[in-house]
């Protein structure tokens, strides 16, 4: 006589799931054991690479900072010359060196704007581009920086639009910035010269009316009867 399959309760089916469930972990972890084995050793191995890396990398930014400060006086003194090579002689190693073994931390980065500023100043247009174009660091002082750096390389160039692409991107990197003005009166003059007076027209009016007390506003009536006439 067949009997009447007794109905399992709720707590007896979510004990059977429980157990089948164990079972299937157990038979998994048995048959790719090796290969988690493997797998969790690479993970290991990966977070202590990371963590010497970022580790390695504070120290380097570190003596970058410090190679950095050496050099600066005479960066700020005008011997550009020396500021890129540095001093015979001395602990200071020069702009270029730090640049060379330090260009990866945020600090060598701040060294690429100097350095390009300093062969900038002494007419290697070039080289300077160069860094500018480089830069990758995270300070938006410094990218405005550079794109302004390579904005006057292309106006140089008589490459005007670009020019003037340039600078307005650099004047929108940082909202409180003292060379905003600057940024946008050399846009505009860049806009003039590539024939579109319409843009130019529009940067000198946001120069009037967001940096009347700056040194930049001064022309812009004289430029805007240009664009005007």
């Amino acid at each position: 006589m067949i009997t009447k399959k007794k109905k399992l309760s709720k707590k007896e089916i979510k004990e059977d799931k429980l157990v089948s469930f164990m079972f299937r972990i157990e038979h998994f972890y048995e048959k790719y054991k090796s290969k988690l084995m493997l797998y969790g050793g690479i993970l290991v191995v990966a977070i202590a690479a990371a963590y010497f890396y970022i580790n390695k990398q504070d120290e380097l930014n570190n003596r970058a900072s410090l190679e950095l400060s050496r050099v600066m006086n005479i960066f700020d003194s005008g011997s550009y010359l020396e500021a890129i090579e540095g001093r015979q002689g001395t602990n200071i190693i020069g702009l270029k060196r730090i640049v060379e073994e330090y260009g990866s931390t945020e600090n060598g980065e701040t060294a690429k704007i100097y350095l390009a500023n300093a062969y900038s100043y002494l007419g290697n247009y070039e080289k300077a581009f160069k860094y500018y174009e480089e830069y990758s660091g995270s300070i938006d002082i410094y990218k405005a920086s550079a794109l302004a750096g390579m904005a006057g390389y292309y106006a140089a160039k008589n490459k005007y639009e670009k020019a003037a692409d340039l600078y307005k991107n650099a004047a929108n990197i940082v909202e409180i910035n003292a060379q905003n003005p600057d940024y946008l009166l050399n846009s505009a003059l860049n806009y003039y010269n590539a024939g579109d007076k319409d843009e130019a027209r529009i940067l000198f009016e946001k120069i009037k009316e967001d940096y009347s007390t700056s040194n930049a506003r001064r022309d812009v009536d004289k430029y805007l009867a240009l664009v005007n006439s």
